[in-house]
């Protein structure tokens, strides 16, 4: 593999640890091969069945995905020992303490936020060759797409508001209407988008009307200035004002948070108590994989 130009791609798979990338050759003219990527195809799961007194079988519980334990592992052959110890070093800098990405560019590119859980692992082979391995593992299991989808709408025009007192079941309009954003989840498994609100607006809330027809409601029971900016994560399942301020209580989701499912489209509706033109809904998701 001599006179290989850095930049030369020599696999189809590449995998990129933070700022290092296997199946390329890097500046230094480092020909890094990956041959093991365990624990990328699926993590660990977890359930604990209940079995059936005087029956056969046991009762099925809810099965959840534990952290993604992702085991790397190859060889490096450098041009000198010089920019074998450069290759160490980069290694044991891409397996980072803290989180960083680990992007897989299957034909599909997904990625997960990892950090180092176990050692870094360089055997010298010979003065510019040598094998090595780390693991890392994802707290969050899922396998993301590498960009964010995002989309914005302010308040409809033709409305003032919700309607209030609320009733049960909550209904909305199938008609599209403006005050909405339409999510679409090409993965497997449910993923949690982030809604930002931006004021003026009094006590706003968002519908999240699911695949099924049922809807599940975001509402604030504060108002937001000219300059607030009110942050609500799905999976922290958080609400955050101005990036300080926790403003979780003052936010309920009677039906459940509203998530965007595998393979579905959840269109998020924009309400508020009275109507603001420049209020503003932001809708940011990646598709997501098990």
């Amino acid at each position: 593999m001599a006179g290989l130009s850095p930049g030369y791609r020599f696999t189809d798979l590449a995998v990129q640890l933070g700022d290092l990338t296997f199946g390329v050759v890097d500046d230094a003219g480092v020909h890094w091969h990956c041959a093991t990527l365990d624990g990328w195809d699926s993590p660990d799961v977890r359930a604990e069945m209940q079995q059936r007194e005087g029956d056969h079988g046991a009762w099925a519980p809810p099965v959840y995905l534990n952290e993604r334990v992702i085991a790397l592992a190859g060889k490096a052959f450098a041009p000198s020992a010089a920019a074998l110890d450069g290759a160490i070093e980069q290694l044991s800098t891409a397996a980072s303490l803290t989180d960083t990405t680990l992007l897989v560019g299957e034909t599909v590119p997904k990625m997960a936020t990892v950090r180092r859980s176990g050692k870094v692992l360089a055997q010298r082979l010979t003065g510019t060759a040598m094998e090595w391995s780390v693991q890392v593992t994802a707290a969050d299991p899922r396998r993301y797409a590498p960009d964010f989808e995002q989309d914005n709408t302010g308040l409809p025009n033709s409305t003032g508001g919700r309607p209030t007192p609320y009733t049960v079941p909550y209904t909305l309009s199938a008609t599209t209407v403006s005050g909405q954003v339409d999510a679409y989840n090409a993965g497997n498994i449910d993923t949690r988008p982030t809604l930002t609100i931006s004021g003026p607006v009094s006590q706003p809330s968002v519908f999240g009307q699911m695949p099924d027809g049922s809807v599940r409601m975001l509402a604030c029971s504060f108002d937001l200035g000219p300059d607030d900016v009110l942050v609500i994560d799905t999976d922290a399942h958080s609400a955050t004002l101005n990036g300080n301020v926790s403003r979780r209580r003052f936010v309920s989701a009677p039906q459940g948070w509203p998530t965007i499912p595998a393979k579905g489209s959840v269109s998020y509706q924009f309400r508020a108590a009275t109507y603001s033109s420049t209020a503003l809904l932001n809708v940011r998701w990646r598709s997501a994989w098990m």
